[in-house]
C-alpha cells in the first residue's frame, strides 16, 4: 500500500509555528519518487533543525546515492521545533519526511546521522512522534530498522537500547550493501521476521546490532566484558573506509534550501581523513587514512555543483584543507576559472603551519577579504605539545603578521579549556597570545584597526583517541579559568577593545562527556531527560544542565564516574568491541607520550608510526601530487 502524504493534515498547523517554510520541502534538487516504484525505502534524519541539518554532507551524500539505485527511494526528515511538536501531538500528526511528507514509520530503514551526542534526545522525539517504540526490543516486524551512523556512532552504547543497528565509518558502500540485504529479505517473504534481518546485517561484521551483544560488569561498575550472544555474530565490528573518493563524486546535485541555513554554499570534500595526530581530535583518529580527491575530480565537482545549484560560494572541506598535496594548484586553478564571476571560494579553519599568503590571496581573489580562522587549540607551547598540535608561537605571529600586512583586518583563534594536564597559566597564556597577535598586526600595518576574536570551548575526551582514558576537567574548574581569562583580556585597556571573546561554559561539556564515554546504563538518563522535556540539547537556549543532573540522579548514574574519573590502561572501555582500526596499545602509548610532552609526526610525509589503521583495515594513505592541472572552462 502506498504511504500517503500527511501534508493535508500538516498544512493547517504551519501558520501557527515559527519558520514554517522549513517543513514544506520542494527544494531545488530534492527527489520525490513514486512509493510503489521502490521495494526498499529509507528515511534519513539529521537530528537537529532543518537549518542545521540540510547542509550536512553525510545525509546529502547518502540521499543522492540511495536515490540513484534502482527500486530504492530515500527521503529526509529533521527534528521539528517544540512549537510544531506540540501541535503534531495534539492533532495526531506523525513524524514526516520533507520530500513527500510520508510518515517515517512506513519506511524500511530509519537512518539517523549523529555528528554530536547532544542530538540523542531529538532522535527519541522523532521515534515517538513516528509511532515507533522507543526501545528496540519492543519493535515489531512493521517498524523500520533504526540505524545510527556518523562520528557520534563510534560509541553508540548510550543509545544501544533505542537502536536496532549502527554503522561505523564511511557510509557510501555500506548503505548500498544494507539496501541489498533488506531487498533480498523482503523478496524472500521476510523469513524469520525482524530478528532474521538483523542477523543477516550483523553476520558480515560491518553492521553492529547491540541486541546481539551482552555486557557484563564488575561489582565496582567497570565493564567486565562485551560478548556476542549468538554464534554467528563477530566479536568485533569494523569501520568502513571508502578508498577511491574519485569514484564517489557526491553530492552531484546539492540541495538548495528554502529557509536560511547555517551554511549556504556548495561544499566539496577535497580529502577525507587526517594523520596530523592531534590527540584530542576524534574526527582525525576515526577517519584515517588520508585519501585525497584528485585535482581534476574536484574541479569537475565544483563546475557541476555550481551549475546545478546556483550557489555563489564554494567551500573546499576536509579536516585540514590546506594539507591537500596540490592545494596551491587547486586554489589557483579554481580562482582562474571563476575570476570575474560571482562565484567565490572559501577554506575552513586552517592550520597555522599549512597557511601561506599566496594561498589566501587565491581564495580571496573573487570575494571579499573577511576574517581568517586558525586553531592553535592550546594557550601555551607546553599545552600544544601535550595535544600534539605542533604550532609554535613564532609560527602563529609570523602567519598573522603576513595576513595583516596583506590587507586582512580580522583573525579568529580557536582554543580549548580543560585539556589534560592543563594549568591556570596555560589558559591565561591565551590572553598573552591574543595581545601579541594584535600588537603584531598593528606594527605590520601601522593601523590600530586590527581585530582578533578568541573563541574557546570546553574539552571533552572522546572514544578512539589517546585521551579516551583521561579524566575530564570539572565544570567549576573550566568556568573559573574562563572567568580569569576574560578578566585578563578585558582588564588591559590597550587591547580590550581589539580582542573579542566568545566561550561556552563548562556544563554542556560535562553532559557531552557523559554521553560520549558512556555505556548502556546512560540510556536511562537520556530517556529520563527526554521525558522531562529535553530537546535540542546542542542549543544553549534549550539546554538544561540541571535537567541532566536530576535525571542522572534518579537513574542512579554517577556523572563524575563517567566524566572526571581517569581510566586505567586495562579497563574495558564501552567501545572496545567497535574497531576504528587504531591499535589500543598505540593509543595508550600516545597518551603516555602526551603526559611527557612527546610529539608525533604526520605519517603522510614521514615513515609509518604503527597506529594500526592501514594493516588492520586493509587500507593505505592516498595522496598526490598527480601533476594534473585545472583547465579553464572556456577558451580565453
Amino acid at each position: 500500500m502506498p504511504a500517503e502524504s500527511i501534508f493535508p493534515r500538516l498544512e493547517p498547523l504551519l501558520p501557527k509555528v515559527q519558520k514554517p517554510i522549513q517543513y514544506v520541502g520542494g527544494e531545488l534538487n530534492s527527489t520525490v519518487k513514486e512509493w510503489d516504484s521502490a521495494d526498499v525505502r529509507w528515511a534519513l534524519m539529521y537530528p537537529d533543525a532543518y537549518e542545521v541539518g540540510l547542509p550536512n554532507q553525510g545525509v546529502a551524500i547518502l540521499y543522492e546515492i540511495l536515490n540513484e539505485l534502482p527500486a530504492t527511494l530515500a527521503e529526509r526528515t529533521y527534528a521539528v521545533w517544540p512549537d510544531l511538536e506540540a501541535l503534531m501531538r495534539a492533532e495526531g500528526v506523525p513524524q514526516f519526511t520533507v520530500d513527500a511528507h510520508r510518515p517515517v514509520r512506513a519506511f524500511d530503514v530509519f537512518g539517523v546521522s549523529f555528528s554530536t551526542e547532544l542530538g540523542y534526545t531529538n532522535m527519541l522525539t522523532a521515534l515517538d512522534l513516528a509511532g515507533i517504540p522507543l526501545v528496540a526490543a519492543e519493535r515489531g516486524d512493521d517498524d523500520p530498522i533504526v540505524l545510527a551512523g556518523g562520528h557520534a556512532a563510534f560509541n553508540p552504547e548510550p543509545i544501544a537500547d533505542f537502536l536496532d543497528a549502527a554503522v561505523l565509518g564511511d557510509g557510501e558502500q555500506i548503505a548500498i550493501a544494507i539496501t541489498e540485504v533488506v531487498r533480498e529479505w523482503k523478496a524472500e517473504g521476510r523469513p524469520g521476521g525482524r530478528d532474521e534481518l538483523l542477523m543477516r546485517l550483523a553476520e558480515s561484521g560491518g553492521v553492529y546490532v547491540p541486541k546481539f551483544y551482552d555486557v557484563d560488569y564488575h561489582p565496582d561498575g567497570r565493564i567486565k566484558r562485551v560478548a556476542p550472544n549468538r554464534p554467528d555474530v563477530p566479536w568485533r565490528v569494523h569501520k568502513h573506509t571508502v578508498m577511491d573518493l574519485d569514484e564517489w563524486p557526491y553530492p552531484k546535485k546539492p540541495l538548495v534550501p528554502l529557509a536560511e541555513t547555517v551554511h549556504e554554499r556548495f561544499s566539496v570534500e577535497i580529502f577525507r581523513g587526517c594523520t596530523r595526530g592531534c590527540r584530542f581530535c576524534q574526527a582525525g583518529m576515526i577517519t584515517r587514512p588520508v585519501r585525497e580527491r584528485s585535482i581534476t575530480t574536484i574541479g569537475a565537482m565544483v563546475e557541476h555543483g555550481v551549475k546545478e545549484s546556483g550557489f555563489n560560494e564554494v567551500g573546499l572541506l576536509s579536516l585540514s584543507s590546506a594539507d591537500h598535496s596540490e592545494i596551491g594548484d587547486l586554489a589557483k586553478g579554481l580562482a582562474d576559472r571563476y575570476e570575474g564571476t560571482n562565484t567565490s571560494l572559501s577554506l575552513p579553519s586552517t592550520r597555522v603551519d599549512a597557511f601561506n599568503i599566496d594561498l589566501a590571496n587565491e581564495f580571496s581573489r573573487n570575494g571579499r577579504r573577511s576574517g581568517l580562522t586558525f586553531a592553535p587549540e592550546g594557550g601555551s607551547e607546553r599545552m600544544r605539545k601535550v595535544i600534539n598540535k605542533m604550532v609554535t608561537e613564532e609560527d602563529l605571529i609570523r602567519t598573522v603578521t603576513a595576513a595583516y600586512s596583506q590587507g586582512w583586518r580580522q583573525v579568529k583563534l580557536y582554543f580549548m579549556c580543560g585539556l589534560p594536564t592543563e594549568t591556570d597559566e596555560d589558559v591565561l597564556g591565551i590572553a598573552d597570545l591574543a595581545k601579541k597577535v594584535i600588537k603584531a598586526g598593528r606594527e605590520a600595518t601601522g593601523s590600530r584597526d586590527i581585530r582578533c576574536t578568541v573563541s574557546i570551548g570546553g574539552f571533552v575526551p572522546k572514544p578512539h583517541t589517546p585521551f579516551q582514558w583521561a579524566g575530564q576537567a570539572d565544570h567549576e574548574t573550566v568556568d573559573r579559568r574562563l572567568k580569569a581569562l576574560r578578566d585578563a583580556l578585558r582588564g588591559d585597556r590597550e587591547y580590550a577593545r581589539a580582542v573579542g571573546f566568545r566561550y561556552h561554559d563548562g556544563k554542556p561539556s560535562i553532559v557531552e562527556g557523559l554521553l560520549s564515554r558512556g555505556d548502556r546504563r546512560v540510556g536511562a538518563v537520556i530517556r529520563a531527560v527526554w521525558e522531562d522535556g529535553g530537546r535540542f540539547d546542542g542549543w544553549s537556549e534549550h539546554f538544561s544542565y540541571e535537567r541532566w543532573m536530576s535525571a542522572a540522579e534518579r537513574a542512579g548514574v554517577d556523572v563524575d564516574w563517567y566524566t572526571t574519573r581517569e581510566r586505567e590502561e586495562n579497563e574495558v572501555l564501552p567501545w572496545d568491541h567497535l574497531d576504528a582500526g587504531l591499535d589500543r596499545e598505540w593509543l595508550w602509548q600516545d597518551w603516555q607520550e602526551a603526559v611527557s610532552g612527546g610529539e608525533v609526526e604526520d605519517c603522510r610525509w614521514t615513515p609509518c608510526y604503527d597506529c594500526g589503521v592501514c594493516p588492520t583495515m586493509g587500507t593505505e594513505i592516498q595522496i598526490g601530487p598527480t601533476g594534473r592541472k585545472l583547465l579553464p572552462l572556456t577558451v580565453v
